[in-house]
């Protein structure tokens, strides 16, 4: 390359918060004449599937407080909140005893107000949004050649992988099978046969207020493994990180016995057990990675589930909605597993069989939303992931939760690539806590640092 050529661009593919904030940040931290790619397959960027929602009722997961974009700046999103109208956009805010909550579609909105001040921003324009899939990312001399599904081609001196969760494997397969995040899609839905919803996590919630909004008005059963619900947010006391032992750090038996232990010393002093969980939080990446992979294998296989709704809570509004709808008995919440599915003429009959018994049960329902969470590397049909697998650059990383990176976010695999990245859910396995919106936003300023440093080490120092 000539000293008079402009170096090529950074590429991010995938432009949810995980993308939207890698190319934010690597905009602060690259020269100027280093531009950024920003490529999303969707219709809009910076929204992803979660943030785009014009229902009031989709709140945030977590406190307007805790959903700051920026780590140095933590009460960005809130001070935009208070520059709202609240006669027109009062609805989406939510104060609460525990907090404030605000609608994911003004966490979305946000997001694109951010994107849209850095592609207007002053000077030449940085920031290159690339609204089509990318399939492939073909290695070159100085970087790769990226590809993508509408035939365009882009040389770039290096690219991150944040494309957020992977899809997962629908089965048993089923023609009555609907995506929960695309309500519109459904049609007209019957009130006197049931939708039954495979999962009953946060995306379950969104779900169940998803079919009320849009008018139905019937039956619905929510049926996973153990059948836990999230548990809401509360007002609670702090807790101080306990001093854990090395055994309880290596042990999952031993660390269990210990958290338990502290929830009852904070239940005993007036406190409560989300500020026990809420104090592990600066060490919880550390306990993950100094458990022997037996060790971890047996939190995913036993203990996962009942992690997750303790630490991945619910806004108390709608914590309320579904508590109200189970009462109601309009919500039916099942633990068991599927087994079969047999498409009739204008229904489905599922079959499943309860837990803990070997009595299999069916039922006849119209429509089946798919609300299990994350896929697994080894199924997902995502072309540029099965390309750069069969290439060598990427693998899938333990336990196949995500893509195997090192402490530097670059990608592990048989052929190690020095310009690719990956950031946000693609870490999980890797790093445990990365699909909340305070990890990924300092993962992504960290990153930024890192690719500086790799492409643009005089600039960075």
């Amino acid at each position: 390359m000539s000293s008079t050529e402009r170096p090529l661009p950074i590429a991010v593919i995938g432009a949810g918060f995980s993308g939207t904030m890698a190319a934010i940040q690597l905009l602060a931290r690259l020269p100027r004449e280093r531009s950024v790619l920003l490529c999303e397959r969707a219709d809009t960027f910076g929204r992803g599937l979660a943030y785009d929602t014009g229902n009031d009722a989709h709140l945030l997961n977590l406190r307007a407080a805790n959903m700051s974009a920026f780590p140095d700046r933590p009460r960005h999103f809130e001070d935009w909140l208070g520059r709202l109208d609240p006669a027109t956009e009062g609805a989406g805010i939510r104060a609460t005893p525990p907090g404030t909550f605000a609608a994911r579609g003004l966490f979305g909105r946000y997001l694109g107000e951010l994107l849209r001040q850095a592609v207007t921003a002053d000077g030449a324009p940085r920031l290159n949004l690339v609204n089509d899939a990318v399939i492939d990312l073909e290695p070159g001399p100085h970087g790769f050649v990226l590809r993508t599904e509408g035939g365009q081609s882009h040389r770039v001196a290096g690219a991150v992988l944040a494309m957020g969760n992977l899809a997962t494997k629908a089965a048993p397969r089923s023609r009555y099978r609907a995506d929960p995040w695309h309500m519109d899609d459904l049609g007209r839905l019957r009130v006197d046969l049931p939708v039954l919803i495979v999962g009953t996590g946060l995306t379950m919630v969104d779900a169940v207020t998803s079919l009320r909004a849009r008018g139905f008005s019937g039956p619905i059963t929510a049926l996973s493994r153990r059948g836990l619900l999230p548990n809401p947010h509360a007002s609670n006391i702090p807790w101080p990180l306990p001093a854990l032992t090395a055994r309880e750090s290596a042990s999952l038996s031993a660390l269990l016995a210990r958290i338990r232990s502290e929830i009852a010393r904070a239940a005993a002093g007036g406190a409560d057990w989300r500020g026990v969980i809420d104090g592990l939080r600066p060490v919880t990446d550390a306990l993950w990675r100094g458990l022997p992979p037996t060790e971890q294998a047996r939190f995913l296989r036993h203990l996962r589930p009942f992690w997750d709704v303790h630490r991945h809570r619910t806004a108390p509004p709608a914590d309320a909605t579904i508590r109200a709808e189970i009462a109601r008995g309009t919500l039916s919440i099942r633990a068991g597993r599927i087994l079969v599915i047999a498409d009739g003429a204008d229904h489905a009959a599922v079959t499943w069989r309860p837990r803990g018994t070997g009595e299999d049960r069916e039922l006849a329902v119209q429509c089946i939303l798919d609300a299990t969470g994350i896929g697994r590397v080894e199924e997902t049909d995502d072309p540029l992931l099965l390309r750069l697998i069969a290439r060598g650059l990427v693998r899938p990383g333990p336990f196949g939760l995500g893509l195997d990176a090192g402490p530097d976010y670059r990608t592990q695999g048989s052929r190690r690539s020095p310009v690719l990245w990956t950031l946000g859910p693609l870490l999980r396995g890797t790093v445990w806590e990365c699909i909340a919106v305070p990890d990924i936003r300092n993962e992504a300023a960290d990153l930024a640092g890192v690719i500086a440093g790799t492409l643009d080490p005089a600039a960075a120092a």
